[in-house]
């Protein structure tokens, strides 16, 4: 059985991917982003997704890579995460009481066959109409910083959203759903 490589720092990512049962080993990429490439949304993050599993792809011979990049698209501009608290504070001011999309690229590489897979999924995140004593008391949590768009679901983050229209886990980061049925195109079989 090949080594399973999840290329990603995120607690998030490991504890989604923990969800499949699968034994893997984390080995964070060192790519360092850039959401400057003028790209679409979707081919920015199959880019980002596909340099983080290079990166650490190189590292092993025998092994299955799987990397991640996840942002938020409103108003056609990319949010990642917030440089700062006032950053994150204006990112949830635009945000409250409209949609925006969350974005994942993901990428799978087998190592030994030289074979790869990337995709996108698209999940609609539907905020409610926050006044400013909400937004203030959820940056107080400290949650925003860290996490595209400033806002962390699984959390109190949640609160801040009147609806989904999608992949759950793709708002975490990890779509679980698509990644799993694209792991099997490298004989990996989670149920």
């Amino acid at each position: 059985m090949k080594k399973i490589i999840l290329a990603s720092a995120s607690p998030r990512r490991k504890e989604i991917l923990m969800k499949t049962g699968l034994k893997f080993k984390v080995d964070a990429s060192e790519y360092a982003e850039d959401n400057g490439h003028k790209l679409s949304p979707q081919k920015l993050a199959i880019y980002l997704s596909s340099e983080k599993a290079k990166s650490v792809a190189i590292k092993y011979k025998n092994a299955i890579i799987i990397s991640a990049d996840t942002f938020i698209v409103f108003k056609n501009r990319i949010f990642g995460k917030p440089r700062n608290i006032s950053n994150a504070r204006e990112m949830l001011k635009l945000f409250s009481g409209k949609p925006h999309s969350v974005i994942t690229g993901f990428t799978i590489i087998d190592t030994s066959e030289n074979k790869r897979v990337s995709k996108t999924v698209e999940t609609k995140v539907f905020f409610r109409k926050l006044n400013d004593k909400e937004i203030e008391s959820y940056l107080r949590t400290k949650e925003s910083l860290g996490k595209a768009g400033a806002y962390g679901i699984q959390g109190m983050g949640a609160m801040l959203i009147n609806k989904i229209e999608g992949d759950y886990y793709n708002v975490m980061g990890l779509p679980l759903t698509a990644l799993v049925e694209n792991l099997k195109k490298f004989g990996i079989e989670v149920l």
